[in-house]
């Protein structure tokens, strides 16, 4: 048992995020997460000397996450992940353009294709986000794009940026704002240690604050007595604080509020639409064509990329390398097998001869990418307190505003901790 000003459930990057700016303010913090190390989804696999991911992670130097983890003086390492890129286009690879220096060299695209196209990165560098009005992608794409070849390239850079493939469901502004971050120089971080380093960043800094890690603590049930919450967990540890966060997914938040369904958690759980990928991840010897270090698909939903060209993530020597299917989260029917098989071609095509360098393999079936993502049918947007609970809050990936991935998790966390220490000032 143990009294607290924070509990924070769930130590992702969202939890973690929210605990070390609290503690940073003196408040006492104590994180319970339910396995048996923090991380969550930025945890990092070893496999002969290997450092693998759940899945490619890459950090955006431009974005909320990046902006919070300088915000808390934290060294984060890594190398900058930008680089030619290629195109699979009926089961070739081709060179495609990523900005004006590509454009010319690719034989893909025909010259008005190469005009229209340069028009686009143009239009997408200099656009500002209030000009753009509530809509679907797919509708901002009707609307501005003629070309086909170029409405196929647009649509596998922005699932490569948003790791998304739902343009009827997604709100166009969070993806073009993510693909102008893409567009920036030395803008895609690849980490050094994979995302664990940044994870045991967060931890490093927070235990130096006091916050206090309890693993293996299932929180299972929650309780209001006044104007306290107390939480227990399946191996009877029980917790109370003014304040709790919940950042874990909404289905599981809910679940351990007692008339949830009278809340607007509710609401929130029903609307939010999870995104799932397959995802093999490979350790190699070496790269057999050096020349494919980031491969989309154009006619099929796969990406694949070399992690070793930027980030240090072996122990000794090889490279490390990722391919991903983007599941449409409107048809969540998937047969591993087929993914498996279908990756595996991937690589056949990009990387010909890579089984003769194949030492570790990490193959992920169905992993979700992020609990819910910005799309129209998004009625209502989580704030971090919920409004019927006084003193519970929200935070995720699922609880960002237009944020995505990454950015939206610690965003949702800095919130939820600035919610908490703004009310307190008030208080005063």
């Amino acid at each position: 048992m143990e009294n607290v000003d924070v509990i924070v459930i769930g130590s992702g990057l969202s939890g973690l995020t929210a605990a070390n700016i609290l503690a940073k303010e003196g408040k006492n913090v104590v994180v319970i997460e339910k396995s048996n190390r923090l991380g969550g989804r930025s945890i990092t696999n070893s496999s002969q000397g290997f450092l693998f991911n759940i899945g490619a992670h890459a950090l955006y130097t431009s974005g909320e996450a990046f902006e919070v983890l300088e915000e808390l003086n934290l060294t984060i390492n890594g190398g900058d992940a930008n680089t030619p890129a290629h195109g699979i286009w009926e089961n070739k690879v081709y060179p495609i353009p990523t900005g004006f220096g590509s454009l010319l060299a690719t034989p893909l695209l025909s010259f008005k294709e190469k005009i229209q196209f340069a028009k686009l990165m143009m239009k997408l560098m200099n656009m500002k986000m209030d000009q753009i009005p509530v809509m679907s992608l797919e509708e901002w794409v009707e609307k501005e794009i003629k070309e086909p070849l170029i409405k196929k390239l647009f649509y596998a850079l922005s699932r490569t940026t948003t790791y998304t493939i739902a343009p009827s469901l997604q709100m166009a502004r969070p993806v073009i704002r993510q693909l102008q971050r893409a567009m920036k120089k030395n803008s895609v971080l690849y980490v050094d240690g994979g995302w664990e380093s940044i994870v045991s960043e967060l931890r490093r800094n927070a235990s130096s604050l006091k916050v206090k890690f309890y693993c293996q603590s299932k929180a299972v049930k929650m309780e209001q007595h006044g104007h306290l919450h107390k939480v227990y967990c399946a191996n009877n540890d029980w917790f109370t604080a003014e304040h709790v966060i919940l950042a874990i997914p909404p289905s599981d938040a809910f679940h351990l509020i007692q008339d949830a369904e009278s809340t607007s958690l509710y609401q929130w759980k029903k609307q939010s639409i999870p995104v799932t990928a397959t995802c093999l991840d490979l350790g190699l010897k070496k790269l057999p064509v050096q020349e494919h270090q980031f491969v989309l698909g154009l006619d099929q939903p796969v990406f694949f990329t070399n992690e070793s060209r930027a980030g240090n993530v072996t122990t000794s020597t090889g490279v490390v390398v990722h391919l991903i299917k983007y599941h449409n989260p409107e048809e969540q029917q998937y047969d591993p097998k087929v993914n498996k098989n279908e990756l595996e071609k991937t690589m056949d095509l990009v990387q010909p001869g890579w089984r003769k360098e194949l030492i570790a393999e990490q193959f992920l079936p169905k992993i979700t990418v992020v609990h819910d993502f910005p799309h129209i049918n998004r009625k209502i947007i989580p704030e971090p307190e919920i409004p019927e609970i006084k003193g519970v809050y929200v935070a995720g990936d699922w609880a960002g505003n237009e944020e995505v991935l990454s950015d939206a998790a610690i965003a949702s966390g800095k919130r939820a901790a600035t919610h908490i220490l703004a009310k307190n000032k008030l208080l005063i």
